[in-house]
C-alpha cells in the first residue's frame, strides 16, 4: 500500500445528538491503586465523543496545518446547513465546527453538545456533508477526503436513492466511517442483546452502504476507542530534495568523472516523545488575596529557563587563596565578589584542552566544501560493520523528470549489486556545510533501482575498548592458568548452553499461511513506550474534564507485548536455570550496610570488584604522606604546588597548563574550603583490565610496582600504554613523558626479569612509529637517548642474573638504524 501524504486531508464529524444519544450507560474505568474496581455513568453521546475528540486532539497533536476537519450535526434544534439555503430541506441539520484546522477551542465547543428533542436523518447529514467538503476543495482536488459518522441508529433515515449517493462519494474518492454506539461486530465480538427494529435496520443498511463504496467501513465504538489508542507508525511521504552524485574529480579530469542528479528522500526518522513542561505554583499577592478570600483556588504558571552570567572576581589578587587560609564561610563577601554581565559582553569558547580557545565570531571558519554527494571508493559489503551506522537512513533516487540520469544511476546500482560492493560517500547538503561520511548500499527492485545512506562516523569518534579474555588467565610468572575458580568448567559450559538454548524464541512465534513458524518478536510490531504512553496521557488529558474521576487507562496490549519475555519461554528454560544454579553454586549475596565515611566521597566499590584477577585496584599507599587524620578532600588544582617534586613523575597536560598560574601564589595550608564546591576527581583513563591508566601513567606504575604482585602486569600495560599516548593525534604535547615513562620501564624490566617484555615492546613501538601514520618524531627523540633506551642486550641482563637474546653491537645497532 502506498504511504499516505502527511497532511493535506480534510475531515467531516457527522454527530448524532438525537434523544436516543442521552440515554445513560455504565463505563468501567481503570482500578484504584488498591485494585478496586470503579464504574461511572455518562450518555451514549459524551462516551461516543470520546472517539471525536481523541481523533481532533491527534490533528492538533501533529501540528499540520493541512491536517484539517469541521463538525455537521444531525437532530440538532436548529437547521444551518448550506445545502438547506439553496434547496431546502434537510432539516436539523447544523453545521456546528466549520472546516478549519483544529484547536482547543475546537475540543472545548465539542464538550458543551447536549442531546436535543429533535431527530435527525444521517443520509441528510451525509449530503450536506459531502456538499460542504467538496464546496470548501473546489481546487484542492489531490487533498484526501475523509467522512466519519458517529450514531447509535435509532434515529429514522430515508433511504431513497442511496445509491446516487455512492456514486458521488466514489467519484470524489470520500472514505466514509461508520461509528456505532453498541453496533454488532463478529470480530471484536460484540453482540447487543434486546435490540430495537429501527436499530437492527439501520445498522444493516449501514453495512450495505458502506460495502458498496470504494473505501467505507462500520465498527462498533467500544472497540473504535480501544483501537484508536492503538500505536501506529504512520508512514508518510518525505519531500525529495535535490542533490549531485559525484564520481571521480569533476574538476581535475573532468573526462574520467561522473556528475548525476539525483533527488534524496527520508527512508527513516527519528521520533521523540513530546518535551514536558514545569509548573510551579504561584504566589498570591496581597491585593490577591483580599480579592480571592471566599475562594480557594490554586493557580500554576509554567517555569521558564533564565540566564544570568556573572564573574567571580574573588579569583583575582589572591583574594580567594587568603579566604582559604582563613577558612572564611562568609557567603555574603562571596556575592559582594560576584559582578553581572550582559550576554551582549561575552565571547563564545570551545574547550580545547584544559583551556578555552575564544571565537567572536560564534564558530570556527568552516571548510570549503561544496553541495554533493561525492563517491570516494568501495569496498565489499561483507567487511560493513552494522553498529557504526548511526543516524537516519535516506533513499537516493535519480531525478524522476531525467531519463538520462535515470540510467546512469542505474548503472552504477546494477554495478554495485552484482560485485556485491558498498560505497563510502561524502554528503554536503549546502555549499559550506560540515561533511557527513556515510555509506551508499544498491538495491535493486522489479520497477526502479535506488541506493539507501547512512551516516558513519569519522575515525577520530570510535573509541576502542579491550577486555580482559574470560577463557585464559596467566599468573604473574606468564604461565598459563588451566584450572582456576574464574575459569569455567566443562559442566558448567554445558550448562549454560542448555539454558541459552531453551531461551531461543526465533523460530517459536505464531504459524504464517504456509503453516511455517515466524520469530516471536516482529521489530515492526515493537513500538517506543515512551512515546506511545506520553502521547496516550496527552490525549486523555485534552479529552477527559476531571482527571481525578476518569484517570488515564492502562496502556494499549500492543505496547506491552514485548515488555515481559512469553510465559512458555519461561517454562520451557525453568529446568536449565536450576542446572544452572547448582552447577555454578548460585548463593544470595545479602546487601552490606553503607557506612557514612569520614573522609569525604569516595568511589563505591562494586560487590564483585575484589573477585577480579589482576584488576583489583590497590590501596594508596601513605608512606610519606600526611597522617590520615589530618587529611582533608582539597581540590586537586590547589594542591598540586606543594607537590612540585612529585609531579615531575607523570607531567601530563592538565598539570602542565595550571601550574603556571600557581607560581605567584602563597604556601597553601590543607584547611577546609566550604567556599567553593570540591572539583570531580580525574579520570584515570584506566580501560577494562588494565591497572596502568593514561592520565597518570608514571604514577600508577609506580604504585602497583610497591605491591611487588603485578610486575609482569605493570610492565605489559605500561607497553601498551605509551604506544597507545604516542598514537595519539597531537602526542607531542606527551613525549616528555612518555620517555620518562619508558626509562621507568626499561630499569624495571632489567631489574625485575622483565627482558623479553621490554625488547618486545621497543620491537613493536619502533615499527609503530615508523609507519606513515605512525609518530617519527618521537622516535627520533628516543634516538637521541642513544643506548640507555635501546634493547636490553646480554651482557647487561647476565650483570642481574637474566637473558637476553640480543648481543651489545645488535642493541646499538637498533637505536641508530
Amino acid at each position: 500500500m502506498p504511504a499516505e501524504r502527511a497532511g493535506y486531508t480534510v475531515t467531516m464529524f457527522l454527530i448524532d445528538v438525537s434523544p436516543s444519544m442521552g440515554a445513560t450507560r455504565s463505563v468501567e474505568l481503570p482500578p484504584t491503586p488498591n485494585g478496586e474496581q470503579r464504574i461511572t455513568e455518562m450518555t451514549n453521546l459524551e462516551w461516543a465523543l470520546q472517539f471525536v475528540k481523541l481523533k481532533v486532539q491527534e490533528m492538533i497533536f501533529n501540528g499540520r496545518k493541512t491536517d484539517q476537519c469541521g463538525v455537521i450535526l444531525f437532530g440538532s434544534e436548529e437547521t444551518n446547513n448550506i445545502v438547506h439555503e439553496k434547496n431546502g430541506g434537510y432539516q436539523h441539520v447544523s453545521e456546528y465546527i466549520p472546516i478549519a484546522h483544529p484547536n482547543s477551542a475546537t475540543l472545548a465547543k465539542l464538550d458543551t453538545l447536549q442531546p436535543s428533542e429533535n431527530s435527525g436523518d444521517p443520509i441528510d447529514a451525509l449530503i450536506v456533508g459531502i456538499e460542504t467538503q467538496d464546496i470548501y476543495l473546489n481546487k484542492r482536488r489531490t487533498w484526501t477526503r475523509k467522512i466519519v459518522i458517529v450514531t447509535d441508529g435509532q434515529s429514522p433515515m430515508e433511504i431513497e436513492d442511496w445509491e446516487a449517493t455512492v456514486k458521488k462519494m466514489n467519484a470524489l474518492a470520500i472514505s466514509l466511517t461508520v461509528i456505532g454506539v453498541d453496533f454488532d461486530d463478529d470480530e471484536f465480538p460484540f453482540h447487543e442483546e434486546d435490540k430495537s427494529t429501527i436499530k437492527v435496520e439501520n445498522e444493516a443498511f449501514y453495512h450495505k452502504l458502506t460495502s458498496s463504496l470504494d473505501d467505507g467501513l462500520v465498527g462498533t465504538c467500544v472497540f473504535a476507542l480501544q483501537e484508536i489508542a492503538r500505536p501506529d507508525l504512520k508512514q508518510t511521504k518525505s519531500a525529495l530534495m535535490g542533490t549531485v552524485l559525484r564520481l571521480g574529480d569533476v574538476d581535475v579530469r573532468p573526462e574520467e568523472a561522473i556528475e548525476i542528479l539525483v533527488k534524496a528522500s527520508k527512508c527513516t526518522a527519528l521520533a521523540r516523545p513530546k518535551s514536558w513542561k514545569k509548573f510551579g505554583r504561584r504566589e498570591k499577592t496581597d491585593e490577591q488575596m483580599q480579592v480571592d478570600e471566599d475562594e480557594e483556588m490554586t493557580v500554576f504558571a509554567q517555569l521558564k529557563m533564565r540566564s544570568e552570567y556573572y564573574i567571580d572576581r574573588s579569583t583575582q589578587d589572591g583574594e580567594e587563596q587568603d579566604r582559604m587560609d582563613t577558612g572564611s564561610d562568609d557567603e555574603e563577601d562571596k556575592d559582594k565578589n560576584l559582578e553581572k554581565v550582559e550576554k551582549e559582553q561575552l565571547i563564545r569558547g570551545f574547550k580545547y584542552g584544559s583551556t578555552y580557545a575564544p571565537c567572536p565570531d560564534g564558530q570556527f571558519r568552516r571548510l570549503n566544501t561544496r553541495k554533493g554527494i561525492d563517491i570516494c571508493g568501495f569496498f565489499h559489503a561483507k567487511n560493513f560493520r552494522r553498529e557504526l551506522a548511526m543516524g537516519e537512513v535516506q533513499y537516493i533516487w535519480a531525478d524522476p523528470g531525467a531519463p538520462q540520469q535515470q540510467v546512469a544511476l542505474s548503472s552504477i546500482v546494477q554495478a554495485m549489486y552484482e560485485k556485491g560492493v558498498l560505497a563510502i560517500a561524502r554528503w554536503v547538503s549546502k555549499d559550506g556545510m560540515d561533511p557527513k561520511m556515510g555509506v551508499l548500499e544498491a538495491h535493486v527492485d522489479p520497477n526502479i533501482d535506488f541506493l539507501l545512506w547512512v551516516q558513519m562516523p569519522f575515525a577520530d569518534d570510535v573509541r576502542k575498548y579491550t577486555f580482559a579474555s574470560l577463557e585464559k588467565l596467566v599468573s604473574k610468572n606468564g604461565e598459563s592458568i588451566s584450572k582456576h575458580p574464574y575459569l569455567p568448567t566443562e559442566d558448567q559450559l554445558e550448562a549454560m548452553g542448555k539454558f541459552i538454548d531453551s531461551m531461543d524464541i526465533m523460530d517459536s512465534g505464531k504459524k504464517d499461511d504456509e503453516g511455517k513458524p515466524v520469530p516471536w518478536y516482529d521489530t515492526q510490531q515493537s513500538y517506543n513506550p515512551a512515546i506511545h504512553r506520553t502521547k496516550q496521557a496527552l490525549f486523555h488529558g485534552a479529552v477527559v474534564n476531571d482527571i481525578t474521576s476518569n484517570p488515564l487507562p492502562p496502556p494499549h496490549p500492543e505496547l506491552l507485548k514485548y515488555i515481559n519475555p512469553p510465559q512458555w519461554a519461561l517454562k520451557a528454560s525453568k529446568d536449565a536455570i536450576a542446572e544452572c544454579k547448582a552447577v555454578f553454586k548460585v548463593k544470595e549475596v545479602p546487601k552490606k550496610a553503607t557506612k557514612v565515611r569520614k573522609d569525604g566521597h569516595v568511589r563505591a566499590m562494586d560487590e564483585d570488584e575484589d573477585m577480579l584477577l589482576l584488576d583489583k585496584k590497590p590501596a594508596a599507599s601513605r608512606k610519606g604522606k600526611e597522617p590520615a587524620a589530618s587529611q582533608v578532600p582539597v581540590s586537586p588544582k590547589l594542591a598540586r604546588p606543594a607537590k612540585k617534586s612529585a609531579a615531575s613523575d607523570s607531567e601530563t597536560e592538565e598539570e602542565s597548563d595550571q601550574e603556571p598560574l600557581l607560581l605567584n601564589k602563597r604556601p597553601f595550608n590543607a584547611l577546609p574550603t566550604p567556599e567553593r564546591s570540591m572539583s570531580p576527581d580525574v579520570d584515570p583513563g584506566r580501560a577494562p583490565g588494565r591497572i596502568i591508566g593514561s592520565t597518570y601513567p608514571l604514577r600508577d606504575f609506580k604504585t602497583n610496582l610497591a605491591q611487588g604482585d603485578v610486575v609482569t602486569k605493570a610492565v605489559e600495560d605500561m607497553g601498551v600504554i605509551i604506544k597507545e599516548v604516542v598514537l595519539r593525534p597531537f602526542a607531542s604535547r606527551r613525549h616528555k613523558e612518555m620517555i620518562e615513562c619508558m626509562i621507568a620501564m626499561r630499569d624495571t624490566s632489567l631489574k625485575e626479569d622483565e627482558i623479553d617484555a621490554w625488547n618486545a615492546f621497543l620491537r613493536d613501538l619502533k615499527e609503530s612509529c615508523l609507519k606513515e601514520a605512525g609518530n617519527s618524531e618521537f622516535w627520533q627523540e628516543v634516538q637521541k637517548l642513544g643506548r640507555s633506551l635501546s634493547l636490553i642486550s646480554e651482557p647487561e641482563a647476565r650483570k642481574l642474573g637474566g637473558h637476553s637474546e640480543f648481543s651489545e653491537s645488535a642493541s646499538e645497532a637498533f637505536i641508530t638504524q
